[in-house]
């Protein structure tokens, strides 16, 4: 791979949650990348490949079980240990880039002084967390290579014996280059002396700790009982005593530490990881880290996040082989001659883009780039057009494939295909409301937007679509038709269907002539970055989510709701409440991992009171959650697409114009969530009628 093209690789658009989807990559330049930043980049264009190989996989499984009815018994274990390699494997690759998301509106109006103090500052709690976290999985994983532990299936693979090791390994590879980039941060000698004597100290504790635990060397048995019975002096659960502090104590202790870390801007991961890690020690001692451990290595055994980064291949291969312009040009050949049509193509558009990816920020950075300068030259109002992209992309939220509902089912424990199902309606209705109130306010006042025959007229020329192009859009959208299809028909998982369309848009991007090395290289690459720094966070939040149930948070959480007094619907719309006061400063994924363990078995508490069976009031809350996540989305002072689009429009757009556009379609969004909680059947009738 050339360096022109890692060059253009740095500058490509990135879709990660909660980050600025055009942020140029603050990478080193490749003369100055010490061994493990070499190591660090290598592993993760390797591994980068995984997810085709996945993919490729799992679609062999789907043919073989399907067609010739002869089920594998390879394929599951095979992409479970892939997957899991790229997850794990990409901490370096993502720490090296400083690609991990945090919640960085603080940290950016800081000044210079004060950002270097909070970066030292989220560097050394991350590397103390990654060591607490291997000071129990790295003896966990040596026990399970010893014992070569397997699965105990049809396979019989040493899947969990891998699975482990890997966790290792990435949090390994993740601290060096950690501890690199802490050492790169400072410019005293002295203390880039104290930063190498640290990382000796890390070589010899976890040297002989793997010595005497695989090989029962004498000496480093001795070494490494030393650091144990140091470590056993050090407990601290004893004196702190939190066992005898009452659970509401112990809850807010964990919420408001943890609130305060995000603050500083530090990686979310770090923050769940830490917190996680210190009431364990808190609570149980040093051998409470083998809850934190436990817990984290439990996430690579769940299948259903394989699809998570094969929907976002699928989304990047067919944004970067061009089709999401090719859909926007082939919506405006058959807009016809309706005023306000763009905007209603627009609209259409953002919902098929919506379907092809799952995650918005990218959708919101396409739409701006291709409809916001089309639909200021046509002469439409600006406000209107600007609302609308927000808003339109916005929808990828709530339209299925929506890597915000595969969180949210994982913590709330409900079928992703279910709130799939479930999110359809609502999200098409939302896309309803912000077409038709267009309509409704440009034939009203036709001075907001022209006609067809208007444009023509305006730019003296007719807009055309060659065959290959056309074809290219037909295809995918049958693409997404036969993914979404699948799921809902129940023919396939999603993750199966997710594997069948990755596959599928390579096809598409061979038909638009873009199956280049350059095209599913960045895309190979954009998606192992996305979804690395995805993984690295659900797996903090695990780890925490783990903790705060065992020492009675959740439980708390939940008789302090059901003690309120209120109705099921007004416990309900506390707890919406809540989660538009966390929108105004926390991403959306930790929202995810703070609130849904504790509202979800509250929800379904309620469930008979609401005239609903728990597994309903599961989905129907997920579809709550999403929507509100969606207005969060929007909602000023800190509405990420109102960022995102502001990073691409031209420089006249000001931010405060696009808070003020979106207002009237924050406006839809309200009217749209309480119709769905008013009439929960909008959300359920979908999956009830084909489950």
């Amino acid at each position: 791979m050339s360096r022109e093209y890692e060059e253009r690789l740095q500058d490509a658009p990135l879709e990660v949650a909660g980050d600025d989807p055009i942020h140029e990559e603050e990478g080193l330049s490749r003369a100055d990348y010490t061994p493990v930043d070499h190591v660090s980049h290598l592993v993760g264009i390797m591994i980068s490949v995984f997810y085709m190989a996945a993919a490729l996989a799992t679609l062999y499984e789907v043919f073989s079980r399907y067609l010739l009815n002869a089920p594998t018994y390879w394929a599951f274990e095979t992409v479970m240990m892939l997957c899991a390699a790229a997850w794990m494997l990409s901490s370096g690759y993502i720490t090296m880039k400083q690609r991990h998301i945090g919640i960085t509106v603080f940290h950016n109006i800081a000044s210079d002084n004060t950002r270097w103090w909070l970066d030292l500052f989220a560097m050394i709690v991350g590397v103390v967390a990654l060591y607490m976290l291997l000071t129990d999985a790295a003896i966990r994983a040596y026990i399970s290579v010893e014992r070569l532990e397997k699965s105990g299936s049809a396979f019989n693979s040493p899947l969990p014996m891998m699975l482990k090791s890997l966790m290792v390994a990435g949090a390994f590879l993740y601290l060096t280059q950690l501890m690199v980039n802490l050492h790169r941060h400072f410019t005293s000698p002295v203390a880039r002396l104290v930063v190498k004597a640290v990382g000796v100290y890390f070589v010899i504790y976890f040297v002989s700790a793997f010595l005497a635990e695989a090989f029962g060397v004498s000496i480093a048995e001795t070494i490494s009982g030393f650091f144990s019975n140091v470590g056993a002096s050090l407990d601290p659960s004893k004196a702190l005593n939190m066992r005898a502090m009452d659970l509401g104590t112990v809850s807010i202790i964990m919420v408001v530490l943890l609130i305060a870390l995000m603050m500083t801007g530090m990686p979310l991961g770090i923050v769940t990881l830490i917190v996680s890690v210190i009431m364990a020690i808190g609570f149980f001692g040093p051998r409470g880290l083998f809850l934190v451990s436990s817990n984290a290595a439990g996430l690579l055994e769940h299948y259903t996040l394989v699809a998570v980064p094969f929907f976002v291949l699928m989304a990047s291969i067919l944004e970067r082989a061009g089709i999401a312009e090719d859909l926007f040009d082939a919506m405006s050949i058959f807009a016809g001659n309706l005023r306000g049509g763009v905007a209603v193509q627009t609209t259409v558009v953002a919902v098929i883009l919506a379907a092809m990816s799952g995650v918005m920020g990218g959708e919101i950075v396409m739409l701006g780039l291709v409809a916001l300068p089309q639909m200021f030259r046509l002469g439409y109002d600006r406000k209107l057009t600007i609302g609308l992209i927000c808003a339109s992309g916005a929808l990828a939220t709530l339209i299925p494939p929506s890597i915000i509902m595969i969180v949210y089912g994982l913590s709330a424990e409900v079928g992703i295909g279910d709130l799939f199902m479930a999110g359809a309606t609502p999200g098409v209705m939302l896309a309803v409301f912000y077409a038709g109130y267009v309509l409704l306010r440009v034939n009203l006042n036709h001075s907001l937007a022209p006609t067809a025959a208007e444009v023509a007229q305006m730019s003296g020329k007719e807009q055309k679509l060659s065959k290959d192009r056309l074809t290219a859009v037909i295809l995918c959208i049958l693409l997404i038709g036969a993914v979404m299809g699948s799921i809902y028909g129940g023919v396939a998982s999603v993750t199966e269907a997710a594997a069948v369309g990755c596959i599928g848009s390579l096809f598409v991007a061979a038909v638009r002539h873009q199956f280049k090395w350059e095209v599913i290289s960045a895309a190979l690459i954009g998606s192992m970055t996305t979804v690395g720094t995805i993984i690295w966070l659900v797996l903090g939040a695990v780890s925490f989510i783990g903790i705060f149930n065992l020492v009675g948070g959740g439980d708390f959480m939940r008789s302090l709701f059901l003690d309120l007094g209120l109705s099921a619907m007004g416990t309900i719309l506390v707890m919406m409440l809540i989660l538009m006061v966390l929108g105004t400063f926390m991403e959306w994924i930790a929202i995810v991992f703070i609130t849904v363990p504790v509202f979800a078995p509250v929800v379904m508490t309620l469930a008979p009171e609401l005239g609903l069976t728990e597994d309903q009031a599961k989905i129907w809350f997920g579809i709550l959650f999403v929507m509100n996540i969606q207005i969060y989305f929007l909602s000023p002072p800190f509405g990420p697409a109102c960022f995102w689009l502001k990073s691409v429009a031209p420089k006249d757009v000001t931010l405060q114009e696009i808070f003020l556009a979106v207002l009237p379609f924050i406006g839809l969004q309200i009217c749209g969530l309480i119709l769905v909680m008013i009439f929960p059947q909008i959300a359920l009738w979908l999956p009830e009628l084909l489950n």
